[in-house]
């Protein structure tokens, strides 16, 4: 039932939007979930709080149903990712983010310094599943390598 459904893919970094470093992760992500059957728009923006958390509120606007977030899920002191994702989430995805982990564990030791959250904006039509995935390209294909397949399961038991 991934059929309709829309996707947004938040790309979240600094270096990005200033012009230092080039988006390899988004283009990833956005291959990644048209081969699920869900077409996404991509958007960039700067790290912290208030600037993911508008970008977020803005795909939920636009009845974005797949929302990735690429980056921000770090240590670092504007990595506030997670922090503006948890409060949209009502049912949070514990299994997958641990499904994620050990994926990206086999990859590299420093997976498990992501504090990543997967979860849905509520239980029925038009609610919103929300990813964060690390800001790597390798972090991006761990994280919906894992849920990509899931998105028909999830979304027949939400409508």
């Amino acid at each position: 039932m991934t059929n309709n459904l829309t996707g947004a893919v938040i790309v979240v970094s600094d270096r990005i939007v200033d012009g230092l470093r080039e988006d390899k992760a988004g283009p990833v992500a956005r291959r990644l979930l048209a081969d699920a059957g869900v077409e996404a728009e991509v958007v960039t923006v700067g790290e912290g709080l208030e600037e993911v958390s508008r970008a977020l509120a803005d795909a939920r606007s636009r009845g974005r149903r797949v929302i990735v977030t690429v980056g921000g899920t770090g240590l670092g002191p504007r990595n506030q990712t997670p922090e503006a994702t948890a409060p949209l989430l009502e049912v949070r995805l514990d299994g997958l983010v641990t499904q994620v982990l050990i994926q990206g564990l086999a990859s590299t030791g420093q997976a498990g310094l992501s504090r990543a959250l997967i979860g849905l904006t509520g239980r029925g039509p038009g609610d919103a599943l929300i990813i964060n995935s690390p800001g790597s390209a390798g972090g991006v294909n761990d994280t919906l390598g894992v849920v990509c397949p899931l998105l028909p399961n999830i979304f027949e038991r939400i409508g």
